[in-house]
């Protein structure tokens, strides 16, 4: 489950909710530009064109409008995992990893800013947590285990600690790959994959 949203206030207008996705998307092109540091509130309400106090209407600082974006982001992933793992035939349930690790790759490719700002560690350690003191990556591997259990036909608890782990090593597989690569070392992803499926199917069988 992802956590709730951080708005300050839900936008119940088509117009409120326009601005609101404007915010996210100026947050995201100026985190790939000038990175989170670079980036400040106002700088989010020239470039998505609205006023900073219309910005504040709907978040009370920066971290918040990354925050909801990430969380958005999180739930694009997971929708497309879902989607695609409909879709999708696979000979064992390790290769449905194989397909989240794919989609996140692209995501880093082609999604603005999230190859600077990943799940939020960039910006804090706990950013998708609520209130629970579980570190982004639990939060992620918790809502992947939920679908690749569902997707083999496994229980949940047989695969909580086998995804948390491959969710870890992942994401420090990703980070070099992308600081050798603003595009992603393929040889360096498709080594982490195989690492993986190695992992996986020792764990959880063949």
């Amino acid at each position: 489950m992802t956590s709730p949203t951080p708005l300050r206030r839900k936008p119940v207008q088509q117009r409120s909710a326009k601005r609101v996705e404007q915010m996210l998307e100026a947050c995201a092109a100026l985190i790939e530009e000038v990175g989170y540091d670079g980036v400040t509130t106002t700088l989010i309400a020239e470039r998505a064109g609205v006023a900073v106090g219309s910005l504040y209407q709907f978040f009370p600082d920066k971290r918040a409008v990354v925050r909801e974006l990430t969380r958005r982001n999180l739930e694009h992933f997971l929708k497309v995992v879902g989607e695609r793992f409909e879709t999708t035939y696979v000979d064992h349930w390790w290769d449905a990893v194989d397909l989240a690790i794919d989609i996140y790759v692209d995501m880093h490719r082609t999604v603005p800013g999230f190859s600077k700002l990943h799940f939020g560690d960039v910006v804090d350690l706990e950013l998708l947590d609520d209130g629970e003191g579980k570190h982004n990556n639990e939060v992620v591997a918790a809502s992947l285990t939920e679908i690749v259990a569902s997707k083999a036909g496994l229980p949940v608890e047989q695969l909580r600690l086998p995804i948390t782990i491959a969710v870890e090593a992942t994401d420090g597989i990703h980070k070099l790959a992308f600081r050798r690569d603003p595009s992603g070392d393929q040889t360096i992803i498709d080594e982490g994959k195989e690492l993986l499926r190695q992992y996986l199917s020792s764990k959880v069988g063949k």
